[in-house]
């Protein structure tokens, strides 16, 4: 099989694997550690109304990635202890452009924004 095309086990894999990221931010690099969720595993938010604003949408939007990046982080760090650098009590603290960077990273937003996802 190509090394372009992904196998079941492979994908399975990212739910079972600690992957870790690398972030260059201001001239130096920031490391953590995240996991892929399964379904069941995905943070339960309910939906925003048909009629809601944008900025309800965007604020909706934000608090769901939030959530999903705070919930990959956190499975990463209960099966990977010893390389904890991010919890969600530091990620309310860090500046808002590493959180977007890390977000931008673990979504797999480089190669192309998506609709669902505004910077947490």
């Amino acid at each position: 099989m190509s090394e372009d095309v992904w196998t079941i086990e492979e994908l399975v894999a990212l739910t079972k694997d600690v992957q870790n990221g690398e972030i260059e931010y201001r001239g130096k690099n920031f490391n953590f550690q995240y996991c892929e969720l399964t379904e069941a595993e995905e943070p339960k938010i309910n939906m925003i109304e048909d009629d809601a604003s944008a900025e309800e949408r965007n604020e909706f939007y934000t608090k769901v990635g939030t959530e999903r990046i705070l919930a990959m982080i956190k499975k990463a760090n209960d099966k990977n202890p010893d390389g904890v650098t991010l919890t969600d009590k530091v990620w309310v603290t860090l500046p808002a452009t590493l959180r977007f960077a890390i977000s931008t990273e673990v979504l797999s937003l480089k190669e192309g924004a998506t609709e669902n996802f505004i910077g947490g």
